[in-house]
């Protein structure tokens, strides 16, 4: 009777025991960032030529790998690939790989081409194309939709040769393109000030694989093979590393940048100057501008102690992620006076945000808007 009392006991124990740890498990997952790396072309898509014989596939790969392995390394960080090897992946399932992953970025890395000696590194983000380079750029990387099987089923009629067909591609991602623009800011920031590369800047472009996506997202045009000295470089090891390390090391920056840990801060009063903004008012009819400071997976109490003594913060519930904001006016010049506070009190990457008729916009769109 012993004997069975002890098993009964014993077999709870080890019920209770891996019941405990699946729900461990399974809360550390819920609450990992996720990234998902897309290295560009592969398989029967080779990227853009080089007289050098250097592949756009084999080089975007190599250093997504190097990104990846590094990101892997932080236990907070889950990293979920669309491809790991030479294969042709269709771009729509790059995006259905993001959107299954309910991933919290995606970027996808490239190497850029031109019949001259260009040379430098550009991020994208998703938009109309402003001028004719953005465009053909674009162009260029979406005519991989050709190599598709029912290409025009998966991309409903989508025309890469006609300007026409990107009108719409924006939609989708105007609720981030100002996370997806902090980002791309962020990788051109290290390739300019760690590595020395020319900064082509931050563009926005219509590119159909960061239109299949419903997250932050930006397109990494690392630079140009087809120039002599950079090509060479992008193709060696260590020019794929410091790249490599150049990206991970944006991604880690944006992360604690939009996901500040607000809960674990213990707020102690300092005395703050702040000089006035002397711009004259610049009022927006039907916007309505606050400051980001932060975003958490936890619901935070509303407190000004929990926000480095910033009172009046609001909060919000976006797509499973608690957004606060500081700040809540039509004047973009005061809005402005908001954030160098906020920037005062520790939240050196907090940005303005706009809002019209209780929708996020682009703060660009805003602007555009007419003021009184």
């Amino acid at each position: 009777m012993k004997t069975k009392s002890l098993l009964l006991f014993l077999s709870i124990l080890f019920i209770l025991f891996f019941i405990n740890k699946s729900t461990i498990y399974a809360q550390d997952t819920s609450n990992k960032f996720i990234v998902v790396l897309d290295a560009g072309h592969g398989g029967k898509d080779p990227g853009k030529p080089s007289k050098e014989g250097y592949t756009e596939k084999d080089i975007a790969l190599k250093i997504v790998l190097e990104v990846g392995k590094e990101l892997e390394k932080n236990p907070d960080i889950k990293v979920v690939y669309t491809r790991t090897k030479d294969v042709f992946v269709d771009l729509f399932v790059r995006g259905k790989i993001a959107n299954e992953a309910k991933a919290d970025l995606f970027v996808s890395v490239h190497c850029n081409a031109h019949n001259t000696q260009a040379y430098g590194s550009e991020t994208y983000v998703l938009g109309i194309h402003r001028n004719d380079t953005n465009f053909n750029v674009a162009k260029a990387e979406n005519e991989v939709i050709y190599l598709e099987d029912d290409y025009e089923k998966n991309y409903e009629g989508f025309n890469p040769n006609s300007p026409g067909s990107y009108i719409g591609l924006t939609l989708m991602q105007e609720e981030y393109l100002d996370q997806s623009i902090l980002l791309a800011s962020l990788i051109q920031k290290y390739f300019t000030n760690s590595l020395k590369r020319k900064d082509r800047g931050v563009k926005q472009a219509g590119f159909i694989v960061l239109h299949q996506t419903i997250m932050p997202s930006v397109l990494v045009e690392t630079g140009f093979i087809t120039n002599k000295h950079e090509g060479a470089y992008l193709n060696s090891y260590k020019g794929q590393l410091e790249m490599s390390t150049a990206i991970k090391n944006a991604i880690l920056d944006y992360k604690n940048a939009i996901y500040q840990n607000v809960d674990d801060f213990v707020y102690q009063e300092s005395e703050t100057k702040i000089v006035e903004n002397t711009e004259p008012d610049d009022i927006y009819n039907n916007i309505v501008f606050k400051v980001q400071i932060a975003a958490s997976s936890k619901e935070i109490e509303l407190k000004a102690y929990n926000f480095k003594g910033l009172e009046d913060v609001s909060r919000e519930k976006v797509n499973g992620l608690y957004k606060y904001y500081y700040g809540y006016t039509s004047n973009y010049t005061k809005i402005k006076d908001f954030q160098a506070y906020a920037k005062s009190r520790g939240y050196d990457s907090s940005f303005i945000v706009s809002f019209k008729d209780g929708k996020n916009i682009p703060l660009d769109e805003a602007l555009k808007s007419k003021a009184n």
